[in-house]
């Protein structure tokens, strides 16, 4: 048994998507268990090669009630709360970045300053596991009830701090409307209200409110299946990576060559104020690296500050985001026209 922690949410899932699949191409005779929350069981199912998904909420502790895993492998953090719950479990061999707090000496040295894909897999590389970064694809679910070649618009985000103006959504939305894409505006249930006043102020009808309506499964369908995504940093931005859909995606606090899309694939665009303009009002002191040892590293959904766009999300305009969904619009089109 190998067992696998990452009891976080739908970006860190897909994130971690090549680390899972070089555990299982390096132990294809083991069972391979994945402790994560159990809402995303249908998003595990489309990593495919997972097992068994172990509900787990946060670090309180894994219900482990087999016999000890011959490994346990810490892709959720840096420890030591994360390594010692899986030192609880009693693995054989733990699989870990070296922390001397959690009286882990083996594994390599954290470094803030690395795309989270390639911090997991350079994890890997320290136990010899091999694996390939880029294979970052899910399995694409069936449409089954869900709108086909919509431009899908995400307002919301989990951490606040990551949102950009729901204004600035709504017009841009109401200029897609106009120029002739199908717009749905999709979040989860608690956001339904946001999403309604994007698409009030976009002149969307309420048809296209999709908030609170999809499930998961859903959600990665009509991502998956989808002519455009343009939204936060959050997880269905992971979704339109895993699903070649062209995506534009605004970045703030949180820097793009820590979260972003792959630079090499020219049909995601992320936009990042530091990179868009002289006057942007955010410096490095500003900017945050988020630890999954330390959930309050930014307030969460559900907090009772009034929204306030961070100055890195406040600097990027809504024609930035016009030309950068023009810009990835065009390579769909040539794509599409080399492939038939």
């Amino acid at each position: 048994m190998i067992l696998v922690l990452r009891a976080l949410g739908v970006g860190d899932l897909a994130t971690a998507v090549p680390a899972l699949r070089g555990l299982r191409a390096a132990f294809p005779d083991r069972t391979l268990a994945l402790a994560a929350p159990a809402w995303l069981a249908p998003l595990v199912d489309l990593v495919g090669g997972v097992d068994r998904l172990v509900p787990t909420d946060g670090l309180e502790s894994v219900e482990w009630p087999g016999p000890a895993p011959h490994w346990a492998v810490n892709l959720h953090g840096r420890g030591p709360r994360s390594h010692q719950v899986l030192q609880a479990a009693g693995a054989q061999r733990l699989c870990a970045f070296h922390n001397a707090e959690a009286d882990h000496t083996d594994g390599p040295p954290w470094s803030a300053d690395e795309h989270e894909v390639d911090r997991w897999c350079r994890l890997l590389s320290w136990y010899d596991i091999s694996t390939d970064p880029s294979d970052l694809a899910l399995r694409r679910p069936s449409p089954h009830r869900v709108p086909v070649g919509v431009t899908v618009v995400h307002p919301g985000a989990k951490i606040p701090a990551k949102r950009w103006s729901p204004e600035r959504f709504a017009a841009v939305a109401r200029e897609l409307s106009l120029a002739g894409h199908r717009v749905v505006v999709t979040g989860s249930a608690p956001e339904r209200d946001l999403a309604e006043q994007v698409a009030r102020r976009a002149g969307l009808p309420a048809t296209a409110v999709l908030a609170g309506r999809l499930d998961l499964a859903g959600l990665a369908a009509i991502v998956a299946h989808s002519r455009l995504v343009v939204s936060a940093d959050t997880g269905v931005a992971h979704l339109a990576t895993a699903y070649g859909i062209p995506s534009v995606v605004l970045f703030g606090p949180v820097r793009t060559e820590h979260w972003g899309p792959p630079v090499d694939r020219p049909w995601h665009r992320a936009l990042w104020a530091a990179a868009l303009a002289d006057d942007a009002a955010a410096t490095d002191a500003e900017l945050v690296e988020l630890d999954p040892e330390v959930p309050e590293t930014l307030p969460v959904e559900g907090d009772s500050e009034p929204f306030t766009p961070h100055p890195m999300l406040a600097a990027i305009g809504i024609e930035q985001v016009l030309t950068a969904v023009d810009e990835v619009d065009q390579v769909a089109r040539e794509r599409h026209a080399v492939a038939t």
